[in-house]
Parts: structure tokens; sequence; C-alpha cells
């Protein structure tokens, strides 16, 4: 027997020092559909950027692998809490700008790169549209300017801030949805940080720079508080990442460098955070970075008049759509029937998101007549939804009433149509009270999902509030919450009176 064997098992059993031993992976949370530079696909189905290159770096100078994590862009720092096994992460590297409210809850690195929000616009907008002030101008029609940002960024604070009611903000999660809008010209203006700015300026269509960019701020990494040990070794890293160049190689590889980032070296060797300091010579009974809670209840008070509309509006729609449906599907001719089957089930098995995409996005591309505004596409896109269940409602309903009643009102000489009128339908309204109601009250809650097509109702305001008062979750989600049960539950009381005077449960017990 060879005698090395025995050796070669005990190696094996013998651990290897705490050294010696493979180091997780740093997993840096993005969102990749944030799009170029920051992190994109190339022609290879390979994940490229500036942020993938600097996260490539960063984890080779802590002597790890680089792991890349996606989700949701303002979603990102809440992942810093999870396990790995549940999507958790190391750092947030995805262009998150340094922000106080922020800094709070996730202490960030120094900064690794200096932005300025940029203004950018279509070129055909170059007469109306040259500098900041003009947006504050309202166009020829007297509507107010359309500017798009990406929800829950300084970009979206400051015109907010800035400019208020004077413009009409339009947010969205989607740095590409909003260009694209732009460059079809049914957003006036959006306010991006500049290397997302440049970047589609030079591969978009028909895309200008307006005036110079304004208000510089810092990228940073969010880390989780108790990981000091961490965000000391991304800071050295960042250090010796501007002193050697690596930083402006990378940045000049994207187009990205500029001369504000010739002083990233001063601000690294800054005290950081840059607001600590500031706040070492403020009086103690300050006030800033508490909630104004009269504001933020007023934007949620109309948000929800947004919400409200609507439902009020869209649901009429898709009742009478339903009916008109159902009597197609249950009295026409068979012809007709299959079609008109086909709709329910299509509308019923594919997501409402995908309808709105669909209604707003993608229509106005294939026939540009048909473009709608976002309360136009809403309203419709919720309609045609809903309409789909309630042409199932009312076919249940008109299916209830007995073969017999319709005989008879062809007996005493009226018209098929004149029976359906007068005799069928209204026999089927009272059955169908209960669930048209009910969806009703869950067309308050899906109406959320219009916040894709830049509309801002009650749960997108929430996202919006929450993304700059992280502190007040369980406040914001409270008062959104009661928000929405102040709506539904009168609703559900007018059902219930309905129901008894329409004699529904006496109906539904011969049945």
């Amino acid at each position: 027997m060879n005698r090395r064997w025995p050796l070669a098992a005990l190696a094996l059993l013998i651990p290897l020092p705490a050294a010696a031993q493979q180091k997780p992976p740093l997993r840096w949370g993005t969102d990749p559909t944030g799009g170029a530079p920051y992190v994109f696909k190339d022609d290879a189905g390979r994940f490229v950027g500036f942020e993938v290159e600097l996260a490539e770096y960063l984890a080779k100078e802590l002597g790890r692998s680089s792991q890349m994590v996606t989700g949701d862009w303002d979603k990102l720092p809440e992942l810093l809490g999870k396990p790995p096994a549940e999507d958790g992460i190391d750092i947030v590297l995805n262009g998150y700008e340094l922000r106080e409210d922020l800094e709070k809850k996730y202490p960030s690195s120094i900064p690794y790169y200096v932005y300025r929000l940029a203004l950018v616009t279509h070129a055909d907008r170059a007469g109306e549209i040259e500098c900041w002030a003009d947006l504050k101008r309202p166009k020829a029609n007297g509507e107010r300017r359309s500017v798009g940002v990406l929800g829950g960024s300084v970009a979206d604070q400051y015109m907010q801030e800035e400019f208020g009611d004077r413009i009409d903000r339009k947010s969205n999660p989607d740095v590409a949805t909003v260009i694209g809008l732009v460059e079809q010209k049914r957003l006036d203006a959006t306010v991006q940080d500049n290397p997302a700015a440049l970047y589609y300026v030079k591969t978009g269509k028909n895309l200008r720079l307006a005036d110079e960019p304004r208000k510089p701020g810092f990228y940073v990494i969010l880390t989780r508080r108790a990981d000091n040990d961490l965000r000391d070794r991304l800071n050295a890293a960042i250090k010796k990442g501007v002193k050697d160049g690596t930083l402006r190689a990378i940045y000049q590889k994207y187009g990205l460098w500029n001369p504000d980032q010739e002083r990233l070296l001063y601000w690294t060797e800054r005290p950081w955070p840059p607001f600590e300091a500031q706040r070492e010579g403020e009086a103690a009974g300050r006030t800033t970075g508490k909630a104004d809670w009269g504001r933020i209840f007023g934007e949620l008070l109309r948000a929800a008049g947004m919400t409200v509309f609507l439902s009020v509006t869209s649901f009429p729609l898709a009742m009478l759509i339903g009916l008109l449906v159902a009597l197609g599907r249950v009295y026409g001719p068979r012809w007709l029937a299959v079609p008109l089957g086909l709709y329910v089930e299509f509308l019923r098995g594919t997501p409402l998101l995908l309808q709105l995409y669909f209604v707003f996005y993608l229509v106005p591309q294939i026939v540009p007549v048909l473009t709608l505004s976002p309360l136009q596409a809403g309203i419709i896109g919720l309609a045609i939804n809903y309409s789909a269940y309630e042409a199932e409602n009312y076919r249940a309903g008109l299916l209830a009433i007995p073969r017999g009643q319709m005989e008879a009102a062809l007996a005493l000489g009226l018209t098929p149509l004149t029976a359906i009128r007068v005799v069928i339908i209204p026999q089927a309204l009272r059955i169908v009270i209960p669930p048209v109601t009910n969806d009703f009250i869950a067309l308050f809650k899906d109406t959320s999902v219009c916040s894709v097509i830049l509309i801002t109702e009650l749960t997108r305001k929430y996202n919006e509030l929450y993304n700059f008062n992280r502190a007040y979750i369980v406040e914001l989600a409270a008062i959104t919450a009661g928000l929405y049960l102040v709506m539904s539950y009168p609703m559900a009381l007018l059902a219930r009176w309905l129901e008894k005077r329409a004699g529904t449960h006496a109906a539904a017990g011969h049945r």
C-alpha cells in the first residue's frame, strides 16, 4: 500500500486556516432596468457598465468575487437587511445619491462619482425650452410643462421643491421609459443625473441638453450600519482607485470623466458624510429632517382624489362594456359569441399591468393617432380589463333568469329586444349587485398599477413619500391604509343598502 495515501487523507481532515478559506462574494444590489451607462447588457448578453467594472474592482481589492443581485431600484436598501438566501446584499451600488435621510439608516461610503442634474429635451423643442426657467412657462395651450423624473431620486425631490405645481411632474421607476417618452414628444422634458443624460443624448433619437447641469451631488455606496470594517475597506479601495487612476480609466471608457471628477480626491479626503460636520455647528434645537405631516397628508389626500377619479370614471365604462358583451354571448348569434368569449378570456388571462403597457406605450408606436394621455390610458385600460369580469357577472345574472320569463314576454307581444331591456336586464342587475360592488371595491386598489403609466395615485404617492421619509414607514402606511378604507367602506355600506332595497337576498333564496 502506498504510504502517501494515509498522509493525504489526514491532510484533508485538517481544517484550513481562516485566512486560507474562500471568502464569500461581494453581493452588490442593482437594478439593471435602469440601463446604461450604469448596468446594461452588451451585444453578447453580458452585463457591462461603469458600475459593473467598479464592483469588480472593489471586490478584487477586498479579496472577494463580485456577485450582482438585482432588485427594484427604490427598494434596494431594504435588501441590506436580508440574508443571501432571500436575495440579501452586502452593499447598494446603483447610482444612489448621498441623502441625509438615507445616511441615518444606511451609512454610506465616500463618493465614487460626482454627478449633476441635467435637463434633456427633444431637439424640436429647442425654441421652447432653452433653460431651466422655461419649464415654469406654460405651453401655448395653457397647459403646464410635463417633466419626467426617476421616482425616489434627487431629481424627483429637486423638481418638486424647486418647481412645485408650476410643472406637471411625472415620476417613473424606469429611466429608459421616461427617455422614450421624451423622444416621442409625449413628455416635454426629463431631468436625469448627467451620466444617464449624456448617454441617452449620445445614443437616443433627437435628444439635446438644455442649459447647464445644476445641483452637484455624490454617488455613494450604501451599507449596513454594523458593517464598519467593510465600509472602511471600501473607502480605502475607492481612495486607491482615485489616486492610481483606476476610476478615471473606468469613467473615461464610458465617456463619464469630466472636471467634476478632478475633485474626487479632495472629497475622499474630507470628513464624511459632509453634513456630519455641519450638524455639529448647528443649534441643539434644530428641526431639520422632521416630517412635515401637514404637507404629507395633503399630498396623500390629493393622490387619493386621483384614485377616486380613476375608479368612478372607469368602472361605469366597464359595466357598460361588460353588459354588452354578456348580452352578445347569451342572446347574440353563435358567430358573435365566440369572439366575445375570447375577449373575456384574454383579458382575464393577462395581467392588468401588461394591458396598461400595451394601451399607453405600444399602441401609440403602432398607430400614432391613438396616442393617449396617461389619464386617458388609465381610464380606458382599467375599463377594458374590468369589463371582462363584469361580463361574466352579468352573464351569470342573465342565465339565472328562468327561460319562462322570456317566453312569457314574447307571448305578450314584446319584441326580443324590448323583452331583454324591460324584463330580463332589470332582474339580472338585481342579482349581480354583490359581485359588481365587490369588483368596484377591488378597482380602488388596482388603480395602483396605473403608476407605471405616469399617474400619481395613492399607492404611488405613498412610495414617493416613503423614499424620502423612511423613518416614518409605519405612520405613512397607516395613513395610506386608512384612506383606502375611507374610500372603500362606504361602497360596502351602499352595496348592502342596494341589496336590501332590490330584494337580492330574497331573490337568491328562490334560485
